[in-house]
């Protein structure tokens, strides 16, 4: 089963499934709109990287109404769902159902965003994908990651999970989804270190590099490409 394939299997509840497992949904959201500086009248040009059902988009677009969007995903369904999710706006989207390890842009974005995607790739894709964003961006233009870290020793990444699964059990969540997840994140995920992930985004150039906002294995990356926007 392919990647998308797996996110495909989880569209008709995916939604409401990943607001019970980020450790504090809106706070992490709010925090990632908080970071983006332009004017709120401007008309920006925003990437979604891994959009799967728009959340991330329809955040940024809830702040920046005349935005005008790409999004990206292998999941044709989620992809679907984000379509509909946008009807009332769609003259502002284009949704493209791609691989984006494989996409290299001109610099023609203000703002690029991810969220729970690029913990999925290698290493090296981690690190050749920040290239590729940086260039993607507009000078001055920001990405915003809402992603997964690895705990820096094997007591910590225990408790990260440990901590994740009685959380979400306390809300409510059931086992199946609970053994959904899991068999995703143990096919899937390839976490890196939060220090490994500030030194490959300023080592792609980016200035500004922080994680401004982390709750035990969630973190918000802030990255500016320098220069001012045009």
């Amino acid at each position: 089963m392919t990647i998308g394939d797996a996110f495909d299997d989880s569209v008709t509840y995916y939604d409401e499934w990943i607001k019970i497992a980020l450790p504090d949904y809106e706070a992490i959201f709010t925090v990632a709109k908080d970071l983006i500086p332009f004017g709120m009248d401007e008309s920006i040009d925003v990437l979604d990287l891994g959009a799967g059902t728009g959340l991330f988009s329809q955040h940024v677009l809830d702040k920046y109404a005349r935005a005008r969007f790409t999004l990206i995903d292998v999941a044709v369904e989620m992809l679907a769902v984000a379509r509909g999710r946008f009807e009332p706006n769609i003259e502002q989207f284009q949704f493209v159902v791609d691989d984006y390890r494989k996409i290299d842009f001109e610099a023609e974005f203000d703002l690029v965003v991810s969220s729970l995607s690029i913990h999925h790739l290698t290493h090296e894709e981690k690190q050749s994908l920040f290239a590729r964003i940086y260039a993607a961006l507009r000078e001055g233009g920001l990405f915003i990651n809402v992603d997964q870290v690895m705990g820096p020793t094997p007591n910590l990444q225990e408790f990260y999970w440990s901590h994740w699964l009685a959380t979400v059990r306390a809300r409510g969540a059931g086992e199946e989804r609970i053994r959904q997840s899991i068999a995703r994140r143990e096919v899937y995920d390839q976490d890196a270190l939060l220090t490994d992930q500030l030194e490959w985004l300023a080592e792609a150039g980016f200035v500004d590099v922080d994680c401004v906002y982390k709750n035990t294995f969630i973190g918000v990356f802030s990255a500016v490409k320098p220069g001012n926007k045009s």
